[in-house]
């Protein structure tokens, strides 16, 4: 094989990273895709340096909230090449915090959802255009 070809093979082999506003909205249709509800993006930008993008989702219970981290954690690898940079609360999967570095995506069962009010927290920040449609949207 050419050197040509060799770079070639090499450069399609590499998977490009998408912008932050696009893995929001990636991770924001995996999640609605395995059944999360009240999927928000909240535009983080101007408020921190650590993220850009923070993707809350509600699941049903505990088993629904592990099912949809891991295939969040499955579907970005396999389609983006993309490992999360840390992964916490996936033992208990009261509250899983997967985070992507440019968005962190917060999966939380109804009870730590009411409690932590995450929205409200975040409530100086813009929220992100996910086109995910009605059945996605927060409830208040």
């Amino acid at each position: 094989m050419s050197p040509a070809s060799e770079q070639k093979r090499d450069e399609a082999a590499v998977v490009e990273r998408p912008d932050s506003a696009d893995l929001a909205r990636t991770i924001a249709a995996i999640v609605d895709d395995k059944l999360g509800e009240e999927i928000v993006a909240a535009d983080v930008r101007e408020l921190v340096s650590y993220a850009d993008y923070l993707v809350i989702a509600t699941a049903r219970n505990e088993r629904l909230a592990k099912a949809i981290v891991d295939d969040v954690r499955l579907r970005m690898k396999r389609d983006h090449g993309l490992l999360p940079a840390r992964v916490e609360g996936e033992a208990e999967a009261r509250w899983v915090l997967v985070d992507y570095l440019d968005c962190v995506l917060h999966i939380q069962v109804p009870e730590m959802r009411e409690r932590y009010r995450l929205e409200r927290l975040w409530g100086e920040s813009g929220q992100l255009d996910l086109g995910l449609g009605e059945a996605a949207s927060p409830v208040d």
